[in-house]
């Protein structure tokens, strides 16, 4: 198991996330900021390698964006709900998909919290998961 978490870069007495995230710049920015917090971030760069990262390891939160390669940000919900070991995990979605429709559909998957990407500062958005994760 710890090679497990050192292969992975997850720390076993801190909080690990997972980002997932296609566009580079926005994931690497993130990622930083989530460090500098201490919280150990890995990236997924699409919803195939999202689920494969979270069937390998726990994850405190998944912070997920719904527009993705190969598999969808609701895809990947839809999956984690269908399956009992994933069905736990907590989720926060960060999309530019901002409808009211695409919230509540985020919500009725069981996400935790629902961001815009062009409403929230990246500031903003480490203090909910902060505050999240806290709780």
């Amino acid at each position: 198991m710890a090679l497990l978490l050192k292969r992975h870069g997850l720390a076993k007495n801190m909080r690990n996330i997972l980002l997932v995230e296609d566009e580079a710049f926005l994931a690497n920015l993130l990622k930083s900021r989530l460090e500098k917090e201490g919280l150990v971030t890995r990236i997924a760069r699409d919803g195939e390698e999202a689920l494969k990262f979270i069937k390998e390891a726990k994850y405190d939160l998944v912070l997920l964006d719904i527009i993705l390669p190969k598999l969808s940000g609701f895809e990947v919900l839809k999956q984690m709900q269908a399956d009992p070991q994933l069905q736990g995990i907590p989720v926060m979605v960060i999309s530019n998909l901002g409808q009211e429709s695409d919230v509540s559909r985020g919500q009725a998957l069981g996400t935790v919290d629902y961001f815009v990407k062009a409403r929230i500062s990246i500031e903003d958005l480490i203090e909910h998961v902060k505050k999240y994760l806290k709780e």
